[in-house]
């Protein structure tokens, strides 16, 4: 029997161990899709206690806990933070099987050396433990980035962003990692919502000039891109809950942006079709860029009215939706390939089912400008787990090319959230090794390691063009 969490803790073989160890383990690590907040890394936030490190804003420790029973109070309410940390650690004995449970071990371990299992008797000691080291130099924001190795990282950022802290962080030259904005411009694709016309608002605001058409709607997009760019950006990201298209023309989407500013009500079609060619808007202005398209498709959002109402979005209420993708994803990424102007472009989904959907769409419209142009993205969200990982890895070896893969991503907003890194890059290894161990591809350990590195960093590095 293995010792629990040791140092081949998910490796089962020779060739995983020395794999992981010889060539994974140390690679730097470049985080090209998170939710860290700038403004944070930028003031080096010092945090004080464990509870504001992990719970404030993970709704993946939320779910469990109140699945486990825990109220409301000790979870998003006004209970104290010790409290809060009290009914994590009698939560986390419960989570044998989740993904959390080793995430947990793995961030004591490797940020605060803590070996002891985290349950109720632990958790006082634990508490005490990590919040001195906290308050003490070398655990602030910084400090917990550059502990992980991290080389370079994407936050998400609206639009509109002013992006006041990525410029400021370009300036520190006594931080050496690159914090790089990544947009999200939903919003301004979301023309049925009620947050849209505020929206188009504050974007007149930020390009200091009037939005009465569509034209000039699409121009401020392409100054703020612009402008993204010039801070260092590389990275777009859009989430759809489902993916739509409808053949547009500019003067149709003209006259449904018309029909939104004058507050009229959308047909489903009208809102697809603005969508599809607002889209395809930007397609085209990240491919004569250079930047990288990230799809997330599938997630089922605020599912739950009344939790919806009491503590907002972002909050634990979201899961897998089932709706169709194979045709309107073909056709949006047709679409622009057909004019030359499909940009690199990431594909992720929320649901297993549409794992070989997703990753045959990719042979379909590769390039000769870098290999792996269009990627099936890691495995996201409710399928960052062992099982997910391992599955979305075979998919994409069976139907496409493994080795050219770009790999991990936190996808958090926690700062010692970069363990995901060593547990996916634990599970890589392991792959690679069974698969030698039964005579499946050559024991080449040198070949292997050199994929093995490709796809912990030098892939992303040279898709993303970082330099690092």
């Amino acid at each position: 029997m293995k010792k629990f969490m040791d140092e081949n803790f998910l490796l089962s073989n020779d060739v995983a161990i020395k794999l992981y160890h010889d060539y994974a383990k140390d690679m730097p690590i470049i985080d090209y899709h998170c939710h860290l907040s700038p403004k944070e890394i930028f003031e080096n936030k010092r945090f004080k206690n464990i509870t504001e490190a992990w719970l404030y804003g993970d709704h993946y420790k939320w779910r469990a806990m109140r699945t486990n029973g825990i109220a409301e109070k000790y979870i998003t309410g006004d209970a104290s933070d010790y409290d809060k940390f009290m009914a994590w650690a009698k939560t986390v004995p419960m989570t044998i099987g989740n993904p959390l449970y080793h995430w947990t071990h793995l961030e004591l371990q490797r940020y605060f050396g803590i070996q002891e299992v985290l349950n109720e008797k632990t958790a006082p000691e634990i508490w005490e433990k990590v919040n001195a080291m906290l308050q003490q130099d070398g655990f602030r924001a910084k400090d917990l980035i550059v502990k992980s190795n991290v080389k370079a990282l994407c936050t998400t950022d609206d639009l509109i962003d002013t992006l006041e802290y990525h410029i400021k962080l370009k300036k520190d030259e006594s931080f050496n990692v690159k914090v790089l904005p990544a947009v999200r411009p939903d919003k301004g694709l979301d023309i049925c919502k009620d947050t849209f016309l505020p929206w188009v608002d504050k974007l007149s605001k930020i390009c200091n000039k009037s939005i009465k058409t569509y034209d000039e709607f699409l121009k401020a997009i392409e100054e703020r891109i612009e402008f993204f760019n010039s801070v260092g950006c590389k990275v777009a990201d859009h989430g759809f809950n489902s993916i739509s298209y409808i053949e547009t023309s500019k003067e149709e989407a003209e006259a449904i942006f018309n029909k939104a500013l004058k507050e009229e009500t959308l047909t489903k079609e009208e809102e697809i079709k603005y969508q599809t060619y607002t889209l395809k808007f930007f397609g085209k202005l990240y491919a004569k860029l250079g930047w990288a398209m990230q799809l997330h498709i599938g997630a089922l959002r605020n599912n739950n009215t009344r939790m919806f109402n009491k503590i907002g979005v972002d909050a634990g209420f979201d899961s897998i939706n089932d709706e169709k993708v194979a045709y309107p994803l073909s056709r949006i990424l047709d679409s622009l390939d057909k004019e030359n102007s499909l940009p690199k472009t990431i594909l992720y989904t929320l649901n297993p089912k549409d794992n070989y959907v997703l990753s045959t769409m990719l042979g379909n419209f590769q390039g000769t400008e870098i290999p792996g142009k269009v990627q099936f993205g890691s495995a996201w969200w409710f399928l960052d787990n062992k099982e997910g990982m391992i599955e979305q890895m075979k998919v994409l070896a069976n139907t496409g090319l493994l080795s050219r893969f770009v790999g991990m991503l936190t996808d958090s907003r926690s700062f010692t959230s970069y363990t995901r890194h060593e547990y996916f890059r634990r599970i890589l290894c392991n792959l690679i090794g069974e698969w030698v161990c039964n005579g499946e591809i050559p024991d080449d350990l040198e070949f292997l390691g050199e994929v093995v590195k490709g796809i912990c960093f030098n892939n992303a590095n040279h898709y993303f063009d970082l330099n690092c």
